[in-house]
């Protein structure tokens, strides 16, 4: 497949204006000041939807011709490409039918619902509801829109990729969460192209979960191959084998692709919360994770594509706690104690002088491997970071106590 051109992003883009919102892009001094050069932050999880689904959703459907859209539309997501497609047939007036895995988080659900679409509920993981909509399509003519191997959609999402080169000046790195890999190669393609008009070049960098990572494998490979994933807080990204067509523009564009650990995106995650205000899913973090885990060189103007904010709350404050944990603001510890008097108030007066706040206490004689004569105290406590983390723990080693970290 060739490369898609500058005047077709550019024509996307024209479609999609006043349809998408043309999202912020805000630098982060935080960021600027750990890499030494302006880094930006493209708030794409301020986009309708609350992902940039929506631009190659609609643009997709926007090519279906008059007896394509009188058939019909299916889908099948775990969240973020519903809620695009959902909403894309809305506004196009074409009915549509997504797959949705059991587990799916209550507010996707309820958005893609919101938007229209008839939402069917089937199977554990997401590998159901892809089989069950190319079955649907098959039975009734529907017509099944992927979430990423299509030109239209990665064109779609490229429009993202003329926004960054427009509107960040001396723009030099662009990073990018890549699942599938639709997103990283419209942007890629229209960044380059459109850097390449006036003499100019720019990186691409994707960022995978190291969970999830089957990107590295592949352009080693120099084709696609499917990796074993394992669970990954950026479930957004989890996907086990690259798209035909983007990874043939992955392998020609994309100058690097690193990974990043679930503690390295709770640590972004957080920071986003913290320093920029905003509301980010883990997927959408891998970018700035990338950044604090140091995996990016500093060059030049840079931007993270913040890809989506469609997080379920209950997700989020795990993810926070286990932020904070990896950040070292937050710990639980394990302490066998005597069984006698003052022990707990000794333990107490420890942390106080080694300036930690105590937020909750578990006092007890029952546990496996105790002795009748010891107990078990079990607290969480916040720290102000990893050396005040081993000073506490120091203190309290020191004074005879023998605490054990107790993982997150």
């Amino acid at each position: 497949m060739s490369i898609p051109t500058l005047a077709e992003f550019e024509d996307a883009a024209a479609f999609l204006d006043g349809v998408i919102t043309r999202t912020p892009i805000d630098q982060s001094l935080h960021l600027s000041e750990l890499m030494g050069v302006p880094v930006h932050l493209k708030l794409e999880n301020l986009q309708r939807t609350g992902s940039f689904k929506i631009r190659g959703a609609t643009y997709r459907l926007s090519r279906l011709t008059a007896e394509e859209r009188a058939r019909g539309v299916v889908a099948a997501s775990a969240g973020n490409h519903a809620q695009g497609v959902a909403l894309a047939a809305q506004a196009l007036g074409i009915s549509a039918t997504i797959f949705m895995p059991l587990g799916v988080p209550v507010p996707k659900l309820l958005a893609t619902r919101g938007y229209g679409a008839d939402v069917i509920l089937e199977g554990a993981t997401v590998e159901t509801p892809l089989r069950l909509a190319a079955e649907f399509a098959e039975r009734t003519g529907a017509v099944l829109i992927p979430p990423y191997d299509h030109r239209d959609i990665i064109v779609g999402q490229g429009t993202l990729g003329l926004e960054l080169f427009d509107e960040v000046p001396g723009l030099d790195t662009v990073l990018l969460g890549i699942g599938g890999g639709g997103l990283i190669a419209g942007v890629a393609a229209a960044v380059k192209a459109r850097a390449a008009a006036v003499g100019r070049t720019v990186r691409i960098i994707g960022v995978q979960a190291e969970n999830s990572a089957a990107y590295p494998a592949s352009l080693a490979a120099g084709h696609p191959v499917e990796v074993k994933t394992l669970p990954t807080i950026a479930d957004g990204i989890a996907v086990a084998r690259p798209g035909d067509i983007p990874f043939e523009i992955i392998r020609q564009l994309v100058d690097e692709v690193v990974t990043v650990t679930d503690d390295d995106i709770a640590r972004a995650l957080l920071m986003l919360l913290e320093r920029a205000k905003q509301v980010v899913e883990p997927a959408g973090a891998v970018g700035v994770a990338a950044i604090l885990a140091g995996k990016v060189k500093p060059a030049g103007p840079t931007v993270s594509v913040l890809s989506g904010g469609n997080i379920d709350p209950l997700l989020l404050q795990r993810v926070v706690s286990h932020g904070l944990a990896a950040s070292g603001r937050y710990m639980s510890l394990r302490i066998p104690l005597p069984d006698r008097p003052g022990q707990l108030a000794r333990v107490s007066e420890l942390l106080a002088q080694a300036g930690a706040n105590v937020i909750e206490v578990m006092h007890t004689r029952h546990g496996q491997g105790l002795q009748i004569s010891e107990v078990i105290l079990q607290l969480s406590v916040e720290t102000r970071g990893e050396e005040h983390r081993a000073h506490v723990i120091a203190v309290l080693s020191g004074a005879g106590f023998a605490p054990v970290v107790v993982p997150d």
